[in-house]
Formats: structure tokens, C-alpha cells, sequence
């Protein structure tokens, strides 16, 4: 249980108010019933009417239902208003920007779903603003490498400590391709995960969406000595899905790259579509080195590199071509993960659900 400072202080000003409220009509009947019982069978019921003291006696009736309405809704605050109290001072902790406020949930019914899903609710912000400070470090870090590369190439050039040779002014190209790709990388998975990313679906064949990326691909295998297998379990007209061309490719593009960059010479990079039960399956499988089990849940998270040491090699991405990989898949309905046995190499699945 988290407590924000101002929660004790509000819950006691309200348990403070009914007290005082309920405590003065406590002591009225209290006092109500002393002076009734004296005029009924004291000594003050001889200079008194018996009328008055009925009268009197009559007039304590209504503070005996204050006083039952007054226990009714001390009851009825410990189990509904002290839970309310502690969701509407939890709100205001939240409003004041404290995420790790949580409330009790020991109530039952309404109130304890609600205060249940208040605790989802702040996780839930809490984790996102953790993530965004996270994205904020991320992509600070990711930009000050070219920036600095490329400022440092130009000073170098004004103050005459480098020429400008073609080889400098390749290199600051280089780093401003870098960054360009690095921004629209960021561009397209933000509009993904925002759910606003435009598709332009087509009912085609898996296969030639792989096809396509086995082509795109061929002279790269071939020049690094790699083989590229493209095998299809099923006939092309039953392995139809409905995507958007141009993002999908951008996936098997991502995959297929990062399978070259991490399967050796002499290696092979398989490429497959098959009918499953619910949907079409396709997969990306090299024989490289693999991924280490403590690497595997983290695959998917940007700026993810299964090797720092070549983050800056050539041809390296921009370490987000797999977050972007899962959202787009995500966006057309379907299923990305990742498998990677000690020492048999990578396989990535995607699964698209069956057409009708």
C-alpha cells in the first residue's frame, strides 16, 4: 500500500465532519432522554404536567431515529465512504503526477473492482512513463553518436584539420543517413503503435511477399556467401493473406537483413509459408549463431542489439527494425515471436489469421 501525504489528512477531515455531526446529535437525544426520564419519574414530574412530559417524551422519538440513522451511516461510511475517500485522494495524487499511489482492495462488490481497476489503471501509467523516459534516453543516445560525428567532420573541415576529401565527405553522408533513417524509423513506429499507421491491404499470396524479399535480397546472399531457400508448403492460392504490401515487405525486409548480418559464410537463410489450422504461417530461419535465452524476451524492444559491439558496424540498423517488425504485424491482426535453440540458429514466425 502507497500513501500519497494528503491522503491521511483528507480521510480524517471527513471522518473528522461525521463525527462532529453525528456526535452533537448523539448528546441532544442523550440529553433528551435525561430531562424526559426526570419529568416522567422525578421529582420535576410534580410541578410538570404528565402532557408535558408526553409531549417531551414524543419529541425524543425522532433523535431515537437519529441516533439509529446516525449508527446506519457510521456503518455505512466505514464500508463505502472510507473506500471512496481513499479512490477520490488516490485520483488526486495521480492528478498531481504521483504514479505509484495505489489503494486498498479489501472492499467487496462495485467498490472493490473499482478500486482494482484504479490499481490497473496507475500501473498502467506508470509503466508507460517509465517507458517513455526510456524511449526519451534511448533515442537522445542513438541521436548524439552521428551528431557528434558529423560535427566533429565539419569543424575538422573548417579549421583545416581534415580536407574534404571524398572519403570525410562519405562518411558525414554516412552518419546523416543514419540519422535520417533513425527518424523515420521512430515516425512509422510511433504512427504504429498509435493505431494510426494507413494500410493499404491486398488480398495476395504469402509466397510472393517472399519472393519479393528473397529477390530483394539475392545479391547481398550472394556477395557474403550465404544461401538464400525459399520453400513453400502449400499452393500459392491457398496461402492468400491480406496485408498491406509495402509494410509487410518492410517486415520480411528487417528480418531477412538481420539474418544475413548474423549468419557466417557458408550458412543458409530459409525462407517459408505454409497453411496452418487458423491462418497462414511464414517464417524467417538462419543457421547463425542464435540469440542467448536471456536475450530472447527483449528482441522486440527498441534499440534492442543482440551485438553492442557491431551497433556501429556497417550496415547496422537503427536497432529498431524489430519493434517497428511486431507492431506492423500487429497492426494487421497477426502474430510475430521469435525462437532460437543453443547453437541452431533464428527463426522468426509471423501468422496471419484465415481469410473467410
Amino acid at each position: 500500500m502507497y500513501w500519497h501525504p494528503g491522503h491521511r489528512d483528507k480521510r480524517r477531515f471527513v471522518i473528522g465532519r461525521f463525527i462532529i455531526t453525528f456526535g452533537l446529535l448523539a448528546l441532544l437525544f442523550i440529553a433528551a432522554l435525561v430531562i424526559i426520564g426526570s419529568l416522567a419519574f422525578g421529582p420535576l414530574q410534580v410541578a410538570l404536567p404528565r402532557t408535558l412530559a408526553l409531549v417531551l417524551l414524543l419529541c425524543g422519538v425522532p433523535f431515537g431515529f437519529l441516533m439509529l440513522a446516525g449508527l446506519g451511516a457510521g456503518w455505512a461510511f466505514r464500508r463505502y465512504g472510507a473506500p471512496m475517500v481513499e479512490v477520490m485522494a488516490a485520483a488526486d495524487a495521480v492528478a498531481e503526477g504521483d504514479l505509484s499511489v495505489r489503494v486498498g482492495e479489501g472492499a467487496t462488490g462495485e467498490l472493490g473492482r473499482l478500486a482494482r481497476s484504479f490499481n490497473r489503471m496507475t500501473a498502467e501509467l506508470e509503466r508507460a512513463e517509465q517507458q517513455r523516459r526510456n524511449l526519451t534516453a534511448d533515442v537522445a543516445h542513438e541521436l548524439r553518436t552521428p551528431l557528434h560525428i558529423i560535427q566533429g567532420n565539419l569543424e575538422g573541415v573548417l579549421d583545416g584539420v581534415y580536407q574534404a576529401t571524398p572519403e570525410h565527405i562519405q562518411a558525414t553522408l554516412e552518419e546523416a543517413r543514419l540519422l535520417s533513417r533513425l527518424v523515420e524509423d521512430l515516425q512509422t513506429l510511433s504512427l504504429a503503435e498509435a493505431g494510426q499507421l494507413p494500410l493499404h491491404r491486398q488480398r495476395l499470396s504469402a509466397l510472393d511477399l517472399l519472393q519479393d524479399a528473397a529477390t530483394s535480397f539475392a545479391g547481398q546472399a550472394a556477395e557474403a556467401g550465404v544461401a538464400l531457400e525459399l520453400q513453400a508448403g502449400d499452393p500459392p492460392d491457398e496461402l492468400e493473406v491480406e496485408v498491406d504490401p509495402d509494410r509487410m515487405g518492410q517486415v520480411l525486409n528487417n528480418l531477412v537483413a538481420n539474418a544475413l548480418r548474423y549468419t557466417p559464410a557458408g550458412g543458409v537463410i530459409e525462407l517459408r509459408a505454409m497453411r496452418v489450422a487458423d491462418g497462414v504461417r511464414l517464417s524467417v530461419q538462419d543457421s547463425g549463431a542464435g540469440i542467448p535465452a536471456e536475450d530472447l524476451p527483449y528482441v522486440f524492444d527498441r534499440f534492442w542489439r543482440g551485438d553492442r559491439a557491431r551497433g556501429r558496424s556497417p550496415g547496422a540498423g537503427s536497432g529498431l527494425g524489430l519493434a517497428i517488425a511486431r507492431q506492423l504485424v500487429q497492426a494487421h491482426g497477426g502474430r510475430i515471436s521469435v525462437e532460437s535453440p543453443a547453437g541452431a540458429g533464428t527463426k522468426f514466425t509471423i501468422e496471419f489469421p484465415i481469410l473467410i
